[in-house]
């Protein structure tokens, strides 16, 4: 015990995907990780999806198997209406990995710190991690733990990282500012089935995307029978008082075709009040700096349609653990090398991004629709598939 507190070789604020994955790492090396979770209670999370290209990062730790045992629904692929009036599918079949899952959110992000803890990782449920004093020279970084009930107290670590989502407030804390490329929104809402009988039961476990003239739409069918479907649009464009207001969410969804069908044919109605989410394109300009680094969302976040979320917090808390490992290690450049891996790795996703938006041409002249073609990439491009695409 020092002046300023315990003092841990590693402390994480966000006890998600990416800071699970990351503390686990760095635990397994005999580090002393502190992982903060700062909510109170598990909540609902729109982040479903686990596409079958992610099982190696589970399987790197030591968790595809369970994972697949811990009874998330199959997801065999996805539907869309995307670039014309006609539906597209794609399928799971011939993938290596088999199928993927449409996750209990709260079942995965439980089994993910249980493995941390098991590693030797201490985790501190209810407790934000904020900076009280940036690291100086030799010093560590000094740390406010302020559980939900007791007394903050202060403590030391030589490494911080911050996987408290897109709102960085560590990183922010430590100099770096976010970049977001474009303004979408998600609004998000769990139906449930009205009394249809088994032989009409919803068993349609893909992911369905449907693009409207202001936005698109996505929709999937969660382990516990619900569906959640949900609206992307942008924020200046859409009247969020409205969708959030009652059934405005709901009565919005009446107007597209294929989704209204799929709920009106198994009698779903409104479970939940609609909720909202930032869901822009957005990276820090810088995800590492003197003795700190930033993973998951609060280093750089996906537009939905690209299902990059929890791969993206599984591979970002991994390399980020690496990183600090080999920093210590002795080369002085590591952490540098992976802020510059995740730039690069953002700037190709949106050159992806824009040519998958431009397969939509049916709406050309509506705003949501004109400011993606005009980032459209110029020359041919391949044509990737949003049939795939899910709000990870």
């Amino acid at each position: 015990m020092t002046p300023e507190g315990l003092v841990f070789d590693a402390a994480i604020a966000g006890a998600g995907p990416a800071g699970a994955a990351c503390a686990s790492v760095l635990a397994r090396a005999g580090w002393r990780v502190l992982l903060a979770d700062a909510s109170v209670e598990p909540g609902a999370r729109i982040g479903e999806n686990l596409p079958p290209s992610v099982f190696h990062l589970l399987a790197e730790l030591g968790l595809r198997d369970a994972v697949r045992a811990d009874g998330h629904r199959a997801c065999p692929g996805g539907w869309s209406c995307w670039g014309g009036g006609r539906a597209e599918a794609s399928d799971t079949l011939r993938h290596l990995q088999g199928d993927g899952l449409q996750l209990d959110r709260v079942r995965f992000d439980a089994r993910l710190r249980s493995s941390a803890v098991q590693a030797g990782v201490q985790l501190r449920p209810a407790t934000h991690l904020q900076i009280d004093q940036p690291a100086a020279g030799r010093q560590p970084h000094l740390l406010r733990a302020r559980p939900a009930s007791g007394a903050a107290e202060r403590l030391g670590t030589r490494w911080f990282i911050d996987a408290t989502g897109r709102s960085a407030t560590g990183a922010s804390r430590l100099g770096a500012r976010r970049e977001r490329h474009d303004t979408l929104i998600a609004f998000h809402q769990r139906l449930e089935s009205a009394g249809h009988g088994d032989c009409d039961r919803d068993r349609d476990g893909r992911t369905w995307i449907e693009a409207v003239e202001d936005g698109w739409w996505y929709s999937v069918l969660l382990p516990g029978g619900e569906r959640v479907v949900s609206f992307l649009g942008d924020a200046d464009l859409v009247d969020r008082r409205a969708l959030l207001t009652g059934d405005g969410l709901w009565r919005k969804l009446q107007a597209t075709a294929h989704l209204r069908a799929l709920c009106t044919g198994h009698g779903y109605r409104p479970a939940a009040p609609a909720q909202g989410a930032d869901a822009c394109s957005s990276e820090l300009d810088r995800a590492a700096g003197h003795h700190w680094l930033a993973v998951g969302d609060a280093a750089l976040a996906f537009d939905p349609l690209s299902s990059k979320g929890i791969g993206n917090a599984l591979y970002t808390g991994l390399c980020a653990a690496r990183a600090i490992l080999a920093h210590d290690g002795g080369d002085a450049q590591a952490t540098a090398r992976y802020a510059s891996h995740l730039r690069a790795i953002h700037h190709a996703y949106r050159t992806q991004l824009a040519a998958v938006y431009a397969q939509e041409r049916r709406w050309t002249g509506k705003p949501f629709w004109a400011r993606r073609h005009a980032q459209a990439p110029s020359g041919r491009e391949p044509r990737p598939s949003p049939a795939a695409a899910t709000l990870a």
